[in-house]
């Protein structure tokens, strides 16, 4: 999994974490709640089966525009329509008190890992 920012016309929305395979989507999965937020590339569906808690969820289209936002309480589903391509996920109310909404054009910023190498 990897760390970085969710921006808005480059102010930072919030920290976070980014999927990096199919068993990292489950991520909040037996968490009691989040701080930040979780992107998961290539889902148009997200579920909550499992959770511990509700969580509200941004559709992104391929050029991480938000097309739509949902609430989920533990133990359901929502879909993003044909247009979405990734999904950030959060504690319920984060969306609403971050401002995110339907139409503002996101970006998904990694932090480096660690100091740049010149090799040899």
């Amino acid at each position: 999994m990897r760390s970085g920012w969710l921006l808005r016309d480059g102010d930072v929305v919030c920290a976070l974490e980014m999927t990096d395979s199919a068993t990292e989507r489950g991520a909040l999965r037996g968490r009691t709640g989040c701080e930040g937020a979780l992107h998961v590339e290539g889902v148009r569906t997200v579920h909550t089966v499992g959770m511990k808690f509700p969580i509200d969820v941004a559709f992104l289209s391929v050029d991480l525009t938000v097309v739509r936002v949902a609430r989920l309480k533990p133990w359901r589903v929502a879909t993003g329509g044909r247009a979405a391509r990734s999904a950030v996920e959060a504690e319920a109310g984060s969306l609403e008190r971050w401002g995110v909404q339907v139409g503002d054009q996101l970006e998904v910023r990694q932090v480096p890992n660690g100091p740049a190498s010149d090799g040899p």
